[in-house]
């Protein structure tokens, strides 16, 4: 089943989305679909729009993912 293409999330909802782990502010990966948490270095997906902000459904990044992570957000102008 092909992945359906969802809305962006919106300006007003990035702003109040923190980590409930950290309480940090997350950074939006939009077009690979997920936000990320640098401070607790957790990877919390987006389906069908929704974020889905449950620590125990996100996914942990090792030093390299985090590494590789920040690098683009920092390319990407998105720190």
């Amino acid at each position: 089943m092909p992945e359906s293409t969802a809305m962006p999330l919106s300006a007003e909802l990035l702003e109040v989305l923190v980590c409930p782990q950290s309480k940090a502010p997350l950074v939006y990966f939009e077009a690979e679909g997920f936000l990320f948490c640098p401070e607790s270095r957790l990877r919390y997906r987006i389906d069908d729009g929704i974020p889905v902000m449950l620590v125990d459904e996100a996914e942990p990044t090792d030093d390299a993912e985090t590494e590789r992570l920040l690098a683009l957000a920092r390319e990407r102008k998105l720190l």
